[in-house]
């Protein structure tokens, strides 16, 4: 198995838990890190150099390859220089993980139009800008793989996460599409929705809950969806504290009326519309 062996792979928000985890996994499996990391707190204030330089020292000290960068993804000069970085230290760029992000939960009432744009700025844009700054060498090179952090808050929602929930949403859309585009090219596009003990995530569950999430288990699942010998695309794979399962969208098999409808008539047969027996992986009709 070749798995990452030689490849270069960008990791956003390498600085500590998840991306962390991701970038030493990844360069004990052989791959050259981009490790990137602007060192902010959890709300995306603030920026400091440490978080990156140290995770890079611990894969250098481990005989590995890594440099840092600690650029913001929120805007495009930032996702081009993160990509930069990787054709300025090894010559190439064979995958992204979009890793970065930041959190300003607040229940929708409460939700400013500043905490709203800040986390889609990071998590949403973030993942375009750098994606889309690798995308022309994925495709000129025939291969290329995007691993997306989306979350359980993205699939079926949480309380107080309307912004990140949305975000991480439009991720997983987003692979969804890059899935299709990327095919004749090589280019995987898949999302890890990881379940783990982190700083973003070290006030939602009780303690005894959260020390049996170490984000270690989620690394090996992102580093086979970055592996030469992955095949699947436009997939969502849930990972955390050793259980792996990927989720996907269904389809019922509904009802069709031969005339517009009254909404009488959709309000008679809605139980046969919404009933899922039967039901099939979900396709897009006009596709």
């Amino acid at each position: 198995m070749s798995g990452v062996e030689g490849r270069v792979v960008v990791v956003t928000g390498a600085g500590g838990g998840l991306g962390r985890e991701y970038a030493l996994l990844l360069a004990r499996s052989g791959a050259k890190v981009v490790v990137n990391d602007l060192g902010g707190a959890r709300d995306g204030s603030g920026e400091d150099h440490a978080a990156a330089d140290t995770v890079v020292g611990e894969i250098r000290d481990a005989g590995g390859e890594a440099v840092a960068n600690y650029d913001s993804v929120a805007d495009e000069a930032g996702g081009a220089a993160v990509v930069q970085a990787a054709l300025d230290g090894f010559g190439r760029v064979d995958g992204v993980v979009a890793n970065a992000g930041i959190l300003r939960d607040a229940a929708f009432h409460k939700m400013t139009p500043e905490a709203w744009e800040a986390v889609l700025a990071v998590h949403l844009n973030g993942t375009f800008h750098t994606v889309r700054a690798a995308w022309p060498h994925f495709r000129e090179q025939r291969h290329g793989r995007v691993v997306v952090a989306g979350s359980t808050s993205g699939i079926y929602g949480n309380f107080g996460q309307s912004n990140y929930g949305a975000a991480k949403g439009g991720m997983i859309a987003l692979i969804r599409t890059l899935a299709f585009e990327g095919a004749r090219y090589g280019i995987l596009a898949n999302a890890i929705a990881p379940i783990a003990s982190t700083r973003m995530t070290a006030d939602v569950a009780p303690p005894e809950v959260l020390e049996k999430l170490g984000p270690a288990h989620v690394a090996p699942v992102v580093g086979y969806l970055l592996s030469d010998e992955c095949s699947d695309s436009g997939t969502v794979t849930v990972a955390g504290g050793g259980q792996i399962h990927q989720v996907a969208q269904f389809m019922t098999k509904g009802v069709t009326f031969s005339e517009v409808p009254t909404l009488e008539q959709v309000g008679d047969r809605w139980n046969e519309i919404t009933d899922l027996s039967g039901a099939v992986p979900g396709v897009n009709p006009v596709g």
